[in-house]
């Protein structure tokens, strides 16, 4: 096992957004959070990465807990983050923000596995950041998470604000991961088109895990899937 939350319960100062989750994740496995709005989903990946100020419960990556790291600690320990906004500093070149990331080893080497896991990024070198299309954003986002050649990333809601026509584009580079040893717990409100490139998933309501199972069992259960990831299209 990859990861394991066991009974995590937790919010931010008041009452508990988190329910007594209980998850996991196994190596080069994607696992999609859904649920409606409100649901705990971005909640819940904090908690992971170590931005809940109050929680309970254990979080553990390869049997180690968590709950004693700091941020940066757990980065170390190995995972990555991808947030929904701010995931890049726009006035910044490309260059610039790959060469930001701390800690990483052999810096010339890793930026350059970057830049050939992500080709487009090369022509925008010297670019900045915010001048940057949607998904070329997310690419450089995924370069940066990456550089430290993390066992798990944690992507909060990806494909916000992108055009439709980048959606996909942006969840194809998620789908590729695991076979980059990179595993993939994902927050995501498009959640049929996230379930669809997905291993297992859980969708949350009010901070509790109500349905798990694997994406494509998900998928096909008509009357969950209604309710919680929307009508198909």
């Amino acid at each position: 096992m990859l990861l394991e939350l066991a009974e995590v319960h937790g919010g931010y100062g008041g009452p508990d957004v988190l329910h007594g989750v209980n998850l996991d994740v196994d190596q080069h496995e994607i696992v999609t959070i859904a649920g409606t709005n409100g649901a705990g989903k971005s909640t819940l990946a904090k908690a992971v990465l170590g931005f809940l100020p109050q929680m309970r419960g254990r979080i553990a990556l390869r049997g180690r807990d968590l709950a004693s790291l700091a941020v940066e600690d757990r980065v170390d320990a190995g995972l990555a983050y991808v947030p929904q906004v701010a995931n890049v500093f726009p006035s910044l070149t490309v260059l610039e923000n790959l060469k930001v990331v701390a800690g990483v080893r052999d810096p010339a080497v890793a930026i350059a596995r970057q830049l050939d896991r992500f080709p487009a990024l090369k022509p925008r070198l010297r670019q900045s950041a915010g001048t940057l299309s949607g998904g070329e954003r997310q690419m450089l986002a995924f370069a940066r998470a990456l550089l430290n050649q993390p066992m798990l990333m944690v992507l909060d809601e990806p494909t916000a604000a992108l055009a439709p026509s980048l959606v996909q584009q942006v969840l194809d580079l998620v789908a590729q991961l695991p076979a980059q040893n990179v595993a993939v717990l994902m927050v995501e409100q498009r959640a049929r088109q996230a379930l669809a490139i997905s291993d297992r998933g859980y969708i949350l309501d009010q901070g509790r895990v109500v349905l798990a199972g694997r994406a494509a069992e998900l998928l096909a259960d008509d009357r969950m899937a209604n309710l919680y990831l929307g009508a198909a299209h």
